[in-house]
């Protein structure tokens, strides 16, 4: 319930002034009596008499035509929200390379595929509008995750992701990308994206990067490329025969040029994350770049109720207009 306008309740706070000056008005007259008796039979007589039901009946009717001024309803408010977002799908290498040590995660030393799970869970809860599907690939791609509403369970999916969850040595980018435009195609998203990550070249795999690239512009999904990983050499923890872990330094090659291309043909772009920061700040950007919109419709449903305080409150004075008139004994 509600009072569509308040400012008249205000206008309550002068019954009780009222109740007192009528109070003062009807004050007993003074006079003699041959006995104190006879006096308290009168004033007994006069508290219970017809004046403060008649004074009550008036306020009560007061009151309640003052609530009807202030517009009494009863009802209730739905709240849509229509949520307008993107469809997205995290294309992760999860090859062999993935687990050189030139990240940090709290301060230590991590693999790239520990942070990128971390930096990824980021991106993942400011998304709360779009679908987001999941995909890993090393020689070739495998779907980790549908596109899903359902973050809680794409987050669960995101932890079980491991280096050689596939087939460690490879990078099959191309056939990643065709693996990634079957599931977006046929969608009803106002836009489609693929996020795609890795930290070396395609050597595997039949579907060249560019060419799946051609094939992502004709069905208007744009393709976000992030190359991952220091320059040069990086250090990597290796297990021997006897599961003895040591360490040893890998070279690294990513195709900046191919990565670039492939952005630039459907519309995307191209980033360089050599550590944690400048990884975090690449999905953040993307983050920024790629927006949602959401609706918000109101729906309001009351009954008024103004038409029943002023019957009552007419009721009363009313009664009390009559019972005034007709003289009790």
């Amino acid at each position: 319930m509600r009072f569509l306008h308040p400012e008249f309740l205000w206008l309550l706070s002068l019954l009780p002034l009222l109740a007192i000056l009528r109070g003062r008005r009807s004050a007993a007259p003074a006079l003699l009596f041959s006995s104190t008796s006879i006096a308290s039979i009168v004033a007994e007589g006069r508290k219970a008499g017809p004046g403060r039901i008649l004074t009550a009946l008036r306020l009560l009717g007061l009151g309640l035509l003052i609530l009807a001024f202030a517009r009494p309803q009863f009802g209730n408010t739905t709240t849509e929200i229509e949520a307008s977002g993107i469809d997205i799908l995290l294309a992760v290498d999860v090859s062999g390379s993935m687990k050189a040590l030139d990240f940090t995660l709290k301060g230590k030393a991590a693999n790239r595929l520990d942070v990128v799970k971390s930096v990824l869970h980021t991106f993942i809860e400011e998304r709360p509008n779009d679908r987001i599907g999941l995909l890993a690939f090393s020689v070739r791609p495998y779907m980790v995750s549908p596109l899903t509403l359902d973050h809680d369970w794409l987050v669960q999916r995101l932890d079980t992701l491991s280096i050689g969850l596939v087939d460690e040595n490879g990078t099959a980018i191309g056939s990643a990308i065709g693996s990634g435009l079957n599931r977006l195609r046929d969608r009803d998203a106002k836009s489609q994206v693929m996020i795609l990550l890795t930290d070396g070249m395609n050597n595997r795999g039949t579907v060249p990067p560019l060419v799946a690239a051609e094939a992502a512009d004709t069905l208007g999904i744009k393709i976000y490329t992030i190359g991952a990983g220091t320059r040069g050499v990086a250090p990597v923890i290796e297990t021997d025969e006897f599961d003895n872990q040591y360490l040893k330094y890998i070279k690294v090659d990513i195709d900046d040029e191919t990565l670039g291309q492939v952005a630039e043909m459907t519309g995307g772009r191209y980033f360089r994350a050599t550590d944690t920061k400048s990884l975090e700040r690449v999905y953040d950007e993307i983050n920024t770049m790629e927006t949602t919109t959401r609706t918000i419709k109101k729906f309001e449903n009351y009954r008024e109720l103004f038409t029943w305080f002023v019957f009552a409150g007419l009721v009363c004075l009313i009664t009390e207009i009559l019972l005034g008139r007709k003289r009790l004994p």
